[in-house]
C-alpha cells in the first residue's frame, strides 16, 4: 500500500499557503505537479526548490503535488517538510536562508506595550503584521492550532523566524503547556527567536526546565544569545506562585490570562473585572518586586476601541506596562494610551529638573512651586522620561 502524506491548506479562502500531497513511490524518479494561478510566472522556482528539499531529506522516488495559494518558498518548504515528516523518520530540518535582521537580539527592557498574537499555522497572517508596528509579534503555537496540526505549525513558525520580515519587532513564540512545549523550544531556539511566553504556568520549576532546555539546545548549535521569557499566570495556583515564577533566570516579564484564570476559579470574564481584580494587581505586584515588567491580559472585542482604550488606562493606572492583541487595529490604541503624553513628560521634567537643582544646591528638600517633591515622585517622572525616550528611539 502506497505511503501518501498531507500538509498544508488549500482552497478559495486560502491565501499565502499550500497544500502538499507526497506519496513515496519505489521507482520512477520525482513526479512533481503544480496547481497554481502563478504557474506561468514562479513554476521553475517552486520546482525546484521542491526537488532541492526531496533530495536534503534523500528521497529519490515520489510522486508529489503542490496545490498554491500564493504560499512563499518558506511556507511551501514548511509544507513539504511536514509532509515527509509523516512518512519518514528523521531529525533533519530544511533550512531556507536566514534575513540577516533576524539575527538580532532585543533588552530585556525594552518596550512591550503591546504583542500581536498570529495563529501559527496561517503565514498569511505573518507576513504584513510587522507594518502596524507593535512591540512584539507573537507566533502561537498553543490555543490557536489545531492538535492534529501542532508539528506542522512548529516546521512553519520555524521558518518564519528565519525568512519574515517582522519590521523592527520582537520576534515571540508561544510554546504549548509543558511538558509539550519543551519539544517546540527545538523549533525555536536556535532560529532567532526572541522572547518565549510560556502558558499556564503555575510554578517556578517549569521556567527552570524550560531555561535548561533553551541551554541545551544553545550549546548543541553554538549559540550564546539572549532569549527571554515571558511565563503567562492563567490559574489561582499559579497567581499565588507569581513571584517565585516571575523571579527565576531570563524572565523578563510576567503576563496573566484573565480567560483562563476566570475559568479555574469557576466564574466569567466581565467587562468590569471585579472577578480579577485581585489577580491583576497580584500580577503587578510579583512583577514589580522582581524588577520585570508586568503584563495585562488580552481585550478581545477588536472592534470596541472605546472599551479598549479604557481597558488600557485602567491597566496603565494599576501598574501594567503593556498588554496583548488580537488585531492590528488594537496597536494604536494601545500605544497611544500606555506612551506617556506631552503633558506628562512636561511634567516630568520638571520635577527632575527640580531634584537636580535641588541636589546641586545640597537641598534635602526638593519643591515645585506650592508642592514638595519626595523621592517616589521623582523615580516616577524618571520612569516616565525614560518611556518617552524609548518611544522615540523606536519611532
Amino acid at each position: 500500500m502506497a505511503k501518501i502524506a498531507k500538509a498544508g491548506n488549500y482552497g478559495k479562502r486560502i491565501r499565502s499557503d499550500c497544500k502538499v500531497t507526497l506519496e513515496l513511490t519505489k521507482k520512477g524518479g520525482l513526479e512533481i505537479e503544480l496547481i497554481s494561478k502563478v504557474k506561468a510566472y514562479f513554476e521553475s522556482k517552486i520546482l525546484s526548490l521542491v526537488q532541492a528539499e526531496l533530495n536534503f531529506f534523500d528521497i529519490k522516488h515520489a510522486r508529489v503535488l503542490i496545490e498554491d495559494r500564493g504560499g512563499l518558498d518558506f511556507v511551501i518548504a514548511a509544507r513539504l517538510e511536514a509532509a515527509v515528516k509523516q512518512l519518514i523518520e528523521t531529525d533533519k530540518g530544511y533550512m531556507l536562508p536566514q534575513r540577516k535582521e533576524n539575527k538580532n537580539q532585543t533588552q530585556r527592557t525594552r518596550l512591550r506595550r503591546s504583542r500581536l498574537y498570529l495563529p501559527g499555522n496561517t503565514p498569511k497572517l505573518f507576513l504584513n503584521a510587522g507594518i502596524h508596528k507593535p512591540d512584539g509579534i507573537i507566533l502561537d503555537l498553543e490555543d490557536s492550532v489545531a492538535p492534529s496540526k501542532k508539528r506542522e505549525a512548529a516546521i512553519l513558525v520555524r521558518n518564519a523566524l528565519r525568512s519574515v520580515n517582522f519590521y523592527g519587532a520582537e520576534r515571540m513564540v508561544r510554546i504549548n503547556q509543558l511538558p509539550q512545549g519543551l519539544t517546540d523550544l527545538e523549533s525555536v531556539v536556535p532560529h532567532g527567536v526572541n522572547l518565549i511566553l510560556v502558558p499556564k504556568c503555575e510554578n517556578s520549576s517549569q521556567i527552570e526546565k524550560v531555561n535548561r532546555k533553551i541551554d541545551e539546545i544553545r550549546e548543541e548549535h553554538g549559540q550564546n544569545n539572549d532569549i527571554w521569557l515571558m511565563p503567562i499566570i492563567e490559574s489561582a495556583l499559579g497567581l499565588i506562585n507569581s513571584y517565585e515564577i516571575a523571579s527565576v533566570e531570563n524572565v523578563a516579564a510576567l503576563a496573566i490570562g484573565l480567560e483562563d484564570y476566570a475559568a479555574d476559579l469557576g466564574t466569567k470574564r466581565t467587562k468590569e473585572g471585579n472577578e480579577s481584580f485581585f489577580a491583576r494587581s497580584q500580577i503587578v505586584n510579583s512583577a514589580r518586586a522582581a524588577k520585570i515588567q508586568p503584563i495585562a491580559s488580552v481585550y478581545s472585542d477588536f472592534n470596541d476601541m472605546e472599551g479598549l482604550k479604557q481597558n488600557v488606562l485602567e491597566a496603565k493606572s494599576m501598574g501594567f506596562d503593556g498588554m496583548g492583541c488580537i488585531h492590528p487595529r488594537q496597536i494604536k490604541v494601545i500605544h497611544a494610551n500606555f506612551t506617556p503624553t506631552e503633558q506628562e513628560v512636561k511634567k516630568a521634567k520638571k520635577i527632575v529638573a527640580a531634584y537636580e537643582d535641588a541636589k546641586e544646591k545640597g537641598l534635602g528638600v526638593v519643591a515645585l512651586g506650592s508642592k514638595m517633591i519626595d523621592t517616589p515622585v521623582v523615580k516616577r517622572a524618571q520612569k516616565t522620561l525614560e518611556l518617552a525616550n524609548m518611544e522615540r528611539n523606536k519611532s
